[in-house]
């Protein structure tokens, strides 16, 4: 099962807001849900940061990642560790 979530450092919280936006036994039906939530939080104009990760329900690790000051989106290469531009 994966997951799409959502962080967001709010301006009077120490740690970020993590909300759980959908589950899915289907990893590319995450990432658009987490796609999805990026592209309305970015027309919404809020100024907080924020990003969204698809991964494995309850892990630690990402799958996918965005956030909203980049255009840019990433995988973790679980062989390397390292992150790897779309």
């Amino acid at each position: 099962m994966f997951e799409a979530v959502q962080f967001v450092e709010e301006r009077d919280k120490a740690d970020p807001v993590e909300t759980v936006l959908d589950s899915s036994d289907v990893e590319l039906e995450m990432v658009a849900a987490a796609r999805a939530a990026r592209l309305g939080f970015m027309e919404s104009g809020a100024d907080e940061y924020a990003w969204w990760v698809v991964r494995e329900e309850g892990a630690v690790l990402a799958l996918f990642i965005a956030d909203s000051k980049s255009d840019k989106e990433f995988v973790l290469d679980l062989s390397s560790g390292e992150l790897v531009e779309v």
